[in-house]
């Protein structure tokens, strides 16, 4: 699939980095370290515009290392680029530790995941049918 991008960043374009990732890395396209302090938030900009193919989304999803090593995450995980958005791709990283974490110029901050959607068109009803699961949840199943 091909994808039109605008790069205004001072980094190469996002890429896999090994053969058979699901996800592209993203770096902060920033000048200067920021520094988060714990339960702190930042709109870290990536200087990438995307213009995705109809019924196509785009996820911004966390580094699992970044997550593991030092609780930095995306607060609106996954967050969604609509293929019809045009603005700069901005990634929304939290500090969820409790020492400060300094983010660097071009650190990879995240990954972008494709991911294929259909719309729907709701239909109103009385009764669903039902299942073996029924209406529990929340650490319902596997329980007996």
């Amino acid at each position: 699939m091909k994808v039109k991008i605008i790069n205004r960043s001072a980094y190469d374009l996002p890429q896999y980095e090994t053969a058979l990732a699901a996800g592209l890395d993203i770096k902060a396209n920033i000048t200067e370290p920021v520094t988060l302090k714990p339960l702190d938030r930042a709109m870290v900009p990536t200087g990438l515009f995307v213009e995705l193919p109809e019924g196509v989304e785009m996820q911004i999803r966390p580094r699992s290392g970044m997550a593991a090593k030092f609780g930095i995450s995306v607060l609106n995980s996954p967050g969604t680029i609509d293929p019809d958005y045009r603005g700069e791709i901005k990634v929304i990283l939290a500090n969820l530790s409790s020492q400060d974490y300094v983010l660097n110029p071009g650190e990879r901050i995240a990954q972008m995941v494709i991911a294929r959607f259909e719309r729907i068109e709701w239909e109103s009803v009385e009764v669903l049918s039902d299942t073996e699961r029924g209406a529990g949840g929340f650490g319902h199943t596997g329980t007996k």
